[in-house]
């Protein structure tokens, strides 16, 4: 069966279309079980320690330092307002904007600098590290914006890999959500 030029470049463009959709798919399973991997995280510490030994081991537990799997690092306003939590495990960030929070995906800074720029160059650099063969491609990071909307419900870092870029993003993503802030009340 012979097919015309244009019949092979649309069946290329379906295949190349599915193969995104897997893809877009497949990060979306990642963070299906990732969420699953922390509630059960959360179920296990809770339904499992007694309350004097949290309070004890509370006080133990120096605040923002991540312990041996995960930590919640809350990004604050300088007048303490909770914008967001950020969770750290070794693997990956999940920054959640609080409930009462609201954040447009379009407002700036958030596209133009955050993922732009921050996010953007450290794509760009570790494909730049893919290609000469430093790291492999399943360890390149990867960002996932789940919003209801234009509305900012969670972003999800993947293979981050190095301490700096997790106080870079946090440091980044604190003064994105500030000015978007600010940038929503003009």
């Amino acid at each position: 069966m012979d097919y015309s030029e244009e019949n092979l470049r649309d069946i290329l463009e379906l295949r190349e279309w599915i193969s995104e959709e897997i893809e877009k798919k497949e990060r979306e399973v990642d963070k299906f079980k990732h969420n699953l991997r922390i509630l059960d995280s959360l179920v296990k510490q809770s339904s499992f320690s007694k309350a004097s030994s949290l309070v004890s081991n509370k006080q133990n537990i120096p605040q923002n330092q991540p312990t041996s799997t995960s930590s919640i690092i809350p990004i604050k306003t300088q007048d303490n307002k909770i914008l967001a939590n950020v969770h750290v495990t070794p693997d990956e960030l999940v920054i959640i904007p609080s409930e009462d929070t609201i954040l447009d995906m379009e407002t700036h800074p958030f596209k133009s600098f955050f993922l732009g720029r921050i996010i953007g160059g450290m794509e760009n650099q570790d494909r730049q590290d893919v290609q000469s063969g430093t790291i492999p491609q399943n360890v390149a990071i990867s960002c996932l914006v789940n919003k209801d909307g234009n509305r900012i419900r969670e972003i999800l870092i993947r293979n981050y890999r190095q301490k700096e870029r997790v106080n870079e993003i946090i440091n980044t993503i604190t003064w994105s959500f500030s000015r978007m802030i600010e940038n929503s009340q003009k």
